[in-house]
């Protein structure tokens, strides 16, 4: 599926993850995948400056800032797209229509997330106040 995205300029924040044809409600999209870390691996990375690590469960996080692409899906808390646990893989699917030529974005789901969102109106500003 890896074939439905491409990377370019985001009017969210610098390079975003965009659908290159139309995907619908519900329906898989790309696993996730890079390096498998435990919790003290993904503190390191991320105090080295990493932000693409997905987090997977309690002690497993996946570093995907190899990956070509979905590196680059940014947040939005009116966000398109969100990624669930299948057999043990992180998978991004679909949570709405999308239509080819669209910016694919997550709900990152942490409070520091929110101080920084662009959205043009963000309903998760105000419960961090």
């Amino acid at each position: 599926m890896n074939q439905v995205l491409e990377v370019k300029e985001s009017s969210v924040h610098g390079k975003g993850l965009f659908a290159k044809e139309n995907l619908n409600d519900g329906q898989k999209i790309i696993e996730i995948k890079g390096d498998v870390i435990d919790a003290d691996e993904c503190v390191r990375r991320e105090n080295e400056g990493n932000v693409y690590i997905f987090w997977q469960d309690d002690d497993i996080y996946i570093d995907t800032i190899k990956s070509e692409k979905i590196k680059y899906i940014n947040h939005s808390c009116k966000y398109n797209c969100d990624v669930i646990e299948n057999a043990e893989k992180l998978i991004l699917i679909a949570t709405k229509n999308i239509s080819a030529g669209e910016e694919l974005t997550i709900d990152y789901g942490y409070d520091e997330i929110y101080q920084y969102c662009s959205c043009i109106s963000c309903d998760n500003k105000e419960k961090i106040g």
